[in-house]
């Protein structure tokens, strides 16, 4: 730290510390072999700031244990903040398994992890509140937060955090797009604790199925398990529940199955929508050979106790159909608390946080937002096209050069995205193509060039902007992304690194942020899955090896040693023994 020399800190860190200087005897006298040993205070500083007072650590708070938020924490070194985090859950959940999750295949506890493990590790000023923020205040700079009344034995206490910096990482909630009836009577699969309660409710199903003096259509209503949403976690629920059934709960209820019946409705023509058009066919034909009922095209419009209401987008009929379970899966929806600050900043009229491409809120300075809460409001080129021109017309003559362009075209390219995606599109090598395809006649195009041609040649760049999907992979990005800049926070105020201020002097501190898109896996059940991954060509693949890459990279992709372990095991185990069908 500052004011000490490394003998200085040395010294200073063995007479404040008698840990260290009990380490380095042991370690001696062991001859340099492996040393096991524990003490009740973990490492925290060697040393402290040099004149208390001098410097005055930024309070940074953190709202939300999710992917953004969890990644951020990891990530982050630098010792110039004081960090709080406030979360309702005192965990990280590894979402993607959720639907694992709901047959038994994983157990709950393998895929989180406390987030105070995840902090202690980090030897920084970081501090966790379980609570739930349910206002911002970005005028006063404070948020207020309640605890959860069934997480606190004297009921619920408020209180309220001052910060300098606010990150929120608060994901979203299910959209219900206001349907009668879904929110009192659907499963949702968002928690942890969504998944586990449709594991009880689906045993319960069976159970309840099993009981004596029952018809056979009232067997058949309550074995019907409705799945609303073809997305890929409508689909992987489906197929999940499908090998339940199928695998495990057909031997312990051999009378019941004929009863059992899966359906699956989504409003569009096909599910998995976001996927390669062939994945797309496969899975549906997969579901129909598995005895999925696949109802593409019904809108649900109305939700009852006994009785689920849909209507036929092409003919505009509604029909109703009995249920013992319903898992709605159609969408995120922006949580109270975000949709009131939002009003608070002029933002009322959108879906989300929007956010420029430093994940800054588009009106609060120092309000940074990420995951599924917000979206990046990225800046069109031609609003842009005049700042863009002048900057790099130094000289003033109203005309551009090769040259000219040259020298900025990389700036160009970092800060607007969308013109390299447009280049890519149409297969041009660089700007300078698009500027001579530009002119009426290309082969007599002029090395140099206006205002007015500048315009055209960039007139249709913007037709590529595209807003990132709410993924775990865009949040994860996210907040490694945000990490990184607050560790050289210091270093980019002195030297700036990102692109050309085009509306202004000087660079940006920091290179904008840029998703690099991995690929994705769509589980289809029975050891098969879907995978479209983004290598240097399209590959695409279905079938039984994807589901053991699926294996893999979800393993890799734990949080810690500690899940991935337990993750595999539970895998082992329930290939040897099947998935366990108690309702605990």
């Amino acid at each position: 730290m500052r004011g000490y020399t490394f003998y200085e800190g040395a010294i200073r860190a063995f007479q404040d510390r008698s840990l260290l200087s009990k380490i380095l005897v042991i370690g001696t006298v062991s001859g340099g072999s492996a040393v096991a040993f524990s003490d009740s205070r973990p490492f925290q500083k060697i040393y402290g700031d040099s004149g208390e007072g001098e410097f005055k650590k930024k309070k940074v708070v953190v709202l939300g244990t999710g992917w953004a938020g969890t990644t951020f924490l990891k990530i982050l070194k630098s010792n110039s903040f004081e960090v709080q985090v406030v979360s309702p859950r005192n965990y990280f959940a590894f979402t993607p398994l959720l639907p694992s999750v709901t047959n038994g295949t994983v157990e709950a506890r393998s895929i989180v992890e406390p987030i105070r493990n995840i902090v202690r590790k980090k030897g920084m000023d970081i501090q966790f509140k379980e609570a739930e923020c349910y206002k911002i205040d970005a005028e006063k700079k404070q948020i207020y937060c309640r605890t959860t009344e069934d997480r606190t034995c004297g009921g619920k206490e408020e209180f309220a955090l001052d910060y300098d910096i606010l990150v929120i990482a608060m994901g979203a909630q299910a959209n219900t797009f206001n349907t009668p009836g879904v929110v009192e009577h659907a499963h949702f699969l968002k928690e942890v604790e969504h998944a586990q309660r449709i594991r009880r409710s689906v045993i319960d199903c069976f159970e309840r199925a099993s009981l004596p003096n029952l018809s056979d259509e009232e067997r058949k209503k309550i074995l019907h398990f409705v799945v609303v949403g073809g997305g890929p976690t409508g689909v992987e629920f489906a197929a999940a529940l499908h090998d339940f059934v199928i695998d495990d709960l057909s031997k312990l209820y051999p009378s019941l199955k004929e009863f059992t019946r899966i359906t699956l409705l989504e409003a569009g023509d096909h599910i998995l929508n976001m996927f390669d058009k062939r994945i797309t066919a496969s899975a549906e034909e997969k579901f129909k050979r598995d005895g999925i009922d696949l109802k593409t095209g019904s809108m649900v419009v109305k939700l009852s106790d006994k009785e689920i209401s849909t209507k036929d987008r092409a003919t505009g009929q509604i029909s109703s159909i009995p249920y013992g379970m319903v898992v709605w899966s159609t969408g995120i929806g922006t949580r109270p608390v975000i949709m009131d600050f939002m009003k608070q900043i002029g933002q009322a009229n959108r879906r989300v946080l929007a956010t420029d491409e430093w994940l800054r809120v588009e009106g609060c300075e120092s309000v940074y937002a990420l995951g599924d809460c917000a979206t990046i409001n990225q800046r069109k080129v031609m609003e842009d096209i005049s700042a863009i021109f002048s900057k790099a017309d130094k000289n003033n003559t109203g005309k551009l050069n090769v040259k000219d362009l040259k020298e900025v075209v990389k700036d160009i390219c970092e800060r607007y995205p969308q013109v390299e995606i447009y280049l890519n599109k149409k297969q041009l090598k660089n700007i300078n193509v698009l500027l001579k395809n530009a002119e009426e006649d290309p082969k007599k195009a002029s090395m140099e060039f206006d205002i007015e041609k500048f315009k055209k040649a960039l007139s249709e760049v913007d037709s590529q902007m595209k807003h990132l999907p709410a993924t775990a992979q865009v949040a994860s990005q996210e907040g490694a992304y945000l990490a990184n800049c607050f560790n050289r926070m210091e270093q980019c105020e002195k030297n700036p690194e990102g692109p050309l201020r085009f509306r202004g002097a000087g660079r940006h501190r920091f290179h904008p942020f840029r998703y690099k898109h991995f690929g994705q896996f769509a589980p289809l059940g029975g050891e098969e899955a879907a995978a479209q991954l983004e290598l240097p060509f399209d590959w695409i693949s279905v079938g039984r090896g994807s589901q053991w890459l699926w294996y893999s990279v979800y393993a890799s992709k734990q949080i810690s040693w500690r899940t991935r372990f337990l993750v595999i095991s539970d895998w082992r185990r329930r290939f040897m023994f099947g998935r366990d069908s108690s309702r605990i």
